[in-house]
């Protein structure tokens, strides 16, 4: 049967007036519909203003602009409420004997929703999908004892990905449990300068094209550059061989540095505007690559940076505050078996996220084989 959201669903205006909850409590929502920490600065916000989104509740950003033409919305299946800024609508399923709401969840993780919401908002400098928008979202809906069908089979396969993820996090534990017992001896520290040298090799002869031009986002991964480079002169760009760093040496507005270590079976290159470093040659037997880039990677280094960094208009990490970082420098053994394991996490990490993609991606399979059962059924 097909039916209007807006038949199907209630706006929840419900604040966080008593100020049960706080700043912990506070999330935001990716556009892969992913409820998450808020990356927004709520230090010394007043939360009384703040949605409550309870258990089974949706959540949703109108603003669809630089979302990736996607629209960032989240769905509360854990046990607790949390609370979401006042930008965000809230709303809820009125009659969850018509719709089960882990199904209208899968509904929306469709790419086909994503099109539909972008083509349906509005606006000049910043676009919107507004609460008027949703509702007229059309939808076929099978009868419930389908839907619960397809939604068993949703809900298998994410519990194997969250158990997968569980032993992922554990293993992460274990890295950093064996970089805070390092911190213990002050012994161990050395200046990063007397291992790494600035690396300035520069794409001269235009060998390497702009299908090897990489950008680096802020998960420390090297990543297709989203910048437009056909008129690019490519020839002032670094080199990146592997095992070789890079790094954007701005820091405001990002409260971490944005570095990757090339880990492709070949160089790849950066614009000039990034700065790029190695681990000296006669180094290496004590100073393990990857054992390095476990270390940038804690949140406990950003941290240093971060107030390492100087400037106005811009702040910036520079190639000496770098050398000036101090490092605990073990064993190469010790080192090697840490990155070792590291890098397990990573592999993991990569296997987790396939997984979610694939998840994803089966969503609006299954709404399609709901809708082609209760078409056959009736």
């Amino acid at each position: 049967m097909r039916y209007k959201l807006g038949e199907l669903i209630s706006k929840s205006e419900v604040r966080n007036i008593d100020s049960i909850y706080g700043i912990t409590d506070v999330r935001g929502i990716s556009n892969n519909k992913e409820i998450q920490p808020t990356k927004a600065n709520v230090v010394g916000r007043n939360f009384d203003r703040f949605r409550i989104v309870d258990i089974e509740e949706f959540v949703f950003n109108r603003r669809t602009t630089r979302m990736g033409e996607k629209i960032g919305l989240g769905f509360n299946n854990t046990e607790s409420p949390f609370i979401v800024t006042d930008d965000y609508v809230v709303f809820n399923i009125i009659d969850k004997t018509i719709v089960n709401p882990t199904y209208l969840y899968m509904f929306f993780n469709r790419s086909e929703f994503d099109r539909y919401s972008r083509f349906d908002s509005w606006g000049s400098a910043t676009e919107f999908f507004n609460w008027e928008e949703m509702c007229d979202v059309k939808i076929d809906l099978p009868p419930l004892e389908i839907q619960e069908k397809y939604v068993a089979v949703y809900k298998s396969m994410l519990d194997n990905q969250k158990s997968y993820e569980t032993g992922l996090e554990d293993l992460k534990l274990v890295c950093d449990g064996y970089f805070d017992k390092l911190k213990k001896d002050s012994s161990l520290y050395k200046k990063l300068g007397n291992f790494i040298e600035k690396n300035e090799l520069r794409n001269i002869d235009k060998k390497l094209n702009k299908e090897h031009v990489r950008g680096i986002s802020n998960k420390k991964e090297f990543i297709l550059t989203k910048a437009d480079i056909s008129k690019t002169d490519l020839s002032k760009f670094l080199v990146i061989p592997e095992n070789f760093f890079a790094y954007n040496s701005r820091t405001d507005g990002r409260d971490m540095l944005v570095l990757a270590i090339n880990k492709l079976d070949e160089p790849v290159i950066v614009t000039w505007n990034y700065n790029s470093f190695n681990i000296i040659d006669n180094k290496l037997k004590q100073l393990n690559p990857d054992f390095l880039f476990a270390f940038f990677k804690r949140a406990e280094f950003d941290r240093l940076v971060r107030f390492m960094s100087w400037g106005s208009s811009q702040e910036l990490f520079s190639w000496d505050s770098l050398c000036d970082v101090k490092i605990p420098v073990p064993n190469i053994e010790i080192q090697n078996s840490i990155a070792q394991l590291y890098n397990v996490y990573l592999e993991r990490k990569q296997i987790n996220e396939r997984l979610k993609q694939q998840i994803k991606d089966i969503c609006p399979i299954l709404i399609a084989g709901a809708i082609k059962e209760a078409n056959a059924n009736a």
